[in-house]
């Protein structure tokens, strides 16, 4: 099956690199907290490179959809990552979070995750 996808090409943009990942900040938010499950949220901007406004949202947004729990540990939050929830959007909804990580997390980091 072909598709055809029209492209229009700016010319005064074409100098200038495209500054752009395939996966969002709510999946970088995740890998991270997958890597080091013990940082704190200024750590995890600071690796995702965005504000910690934007972080504290994020995970707002991850608790509130249950793909993380939260856990209070001292004066720290701790998050365990739900890897059997499902992702959210139609065209991936048959695959779990546990499956995307899987692609970016070592089977040790996996293992501390859960």
């Amino acid at each position: 099956m072909t598709v055809d996808v029209a492209v229009h090409n700016d010319t005064n943009s074409e100098s200038v690199p495209k500054q752009w990942t395939f996966l969002n900040n709510h999946a970088h938010v995740l890998i991270c907290l997958g890597r080091y499950p013990d940082a704190v949220l200024r750590e995890v901007a600071q690796r995702v490179g965005i504000t910690e406004r934007a972080t504290q949202k994020i995970i707002k947004d991850l608790v509130d959809c249950e793909v993380l729990q939260r856990h209070r540990q001292g004066r720290c939050n701790r998050y365990r990552i739900n890897f059997a929830h499902p992702l959210r959007h139609p065209l991936e909804k048959q695959h779990t979070v546990g499956e995307l990580l899987a692609m970016f997390l070592t089977s040790e980091e996996m293992e501390r995750g859960r």
